[in-house]
């Protein structure tokens, strides 16, 4: 892998930012939700899938409802006691629309990398991330610190959900996915479907969506359990089905049937990753194809940091 790509150096730094994340926890309480409020997260693209990670296991360890929403897609009219936004660069259009919109009527609190930057003015409160800002385009350590924050603190308030291992047991995982080597097949192969459950549907999104940005690879993601519903269509030698958290009771069974690769995190080494830990994986392996198509990975096509929209489309 190239010493050259800033994207590589950006994933392996990740159990580093975790860990500083869990010990800046007490930093951030303004912005971070109360137990028993109901709470909206958005974002947009990375952003907002790390919002349905988080949304569904606020909702499950029992520490309030949550929704996620994509930034342009907030209802206006349905109550919260608060809205979260996670923006890494803080000038996203939606998002700063969205704040502006709420300001005065609805809690906000926003987590950023980017300090001095126009989402300090319109959240009410605001948690800067700076040491997990990226140079690169694509977005790989701030997104998964911010879920880190997150979980460390529903983890602080005993609201974890059950089966879900402690932030300290993930950044160990996340260590040896970083280690690990990379699987020859899964280098080779044309075509790959991600799947979750619960949380981990937001990951296998998230993964999906590195894999196009920085390869230009075909992907799909979809709950684990619908993947019977015609998405295994396609399933077959040389196409690989990643399966972040459990794997649904016969599913390895039938992508076998078809010819297809099942990923899982029991095929990782030793016992299995923590479903976080798998998506680093996942990230290096994108890296990995785009250095072998020609592509820099840093600088991916048609993407730039931030969409900033004229202010009539925004």
């Amino acid at each position: 892998m190239s010493t050259t790509c800033r994207t590589t150096i950006e994933i392996t730094s990740q159990p580093d930012t975790w860990l500083r994340a869990k010990a800046l926890l007490s930093l951030h309480s303004e912005v971070l939700p109360r137990r028993g409020e109901r709470v909206a997260v958005v974002g947009c693209g990375t952003s907002w899938f790390m919002a349905q990670a988080y949304a569904e296991l606020r909702e499950r360890g029992g520490h309030g409802e949550t929704d996620a929403f994509a930034a342009s897609e907030f209802p206006h009219g349905r109550a919260y006691d608060r809205v979260l936004a996670i923006t890494r660069s803080g000038t996203t259009s939606e998002v700063l629309d969205l704040l502006g919109r709420l300001k005065g009527t609805t809690p906000t609190g926003a987590i950023t990398a980017a300090p001095e930057t126009p989402v300090m003015k319109v959240a009410d409160a605001v948690a800067v991330l700076g040491f997990a800002d990226e140079e690169s385009v694509v977005q790989t350590r701030f997104a998964t610190t911010t879920l880190a924050l997150l979980r460390a603190h529903l983890e602080a308030e005993d609201a974890l959900p059950a089966g879900v291992r402690s932030l300290d047991e993930a950044i160990a995982d996340a260590r040896r996915a970083i280690a690990l080597d990379l699987d020859a097949e899964l280098c080779a192969a044309e075509q790959f479907t991600f799947l979750g459950t619960g949380w981990t549907y937001g990951l296998a999104l998230e993964a999906g969506l590195k894999m196009r940005e920085a390869a230009g690879a075909w992907t799909e993601a979809y709950p684990a359990m619908e993947y019977r519903h015609g998405p295994i269509s396609i399933t077959g030698p040389g196409r690989v089905a990643w399966v972040f958290g459990p794997t649904p009771a016969g599913l390895a069974d039938d992508i076998a049937r078809v010819g297809g690769t099942i990923v899982a995190g029991s095929v990782h080494g030793p016992g299995t990753l923590d479903p976080l830990a798998d998506l680093v994986l996942a990230q290096r392996l994108a890296v990995r194809l785009a250095e072998a198509r020609g592509y820099d990975p840093d600088r991916p096509r048609n993407l730039t940091r931030s969409v900033i929209l004229e202010a009539s489309h925004a």
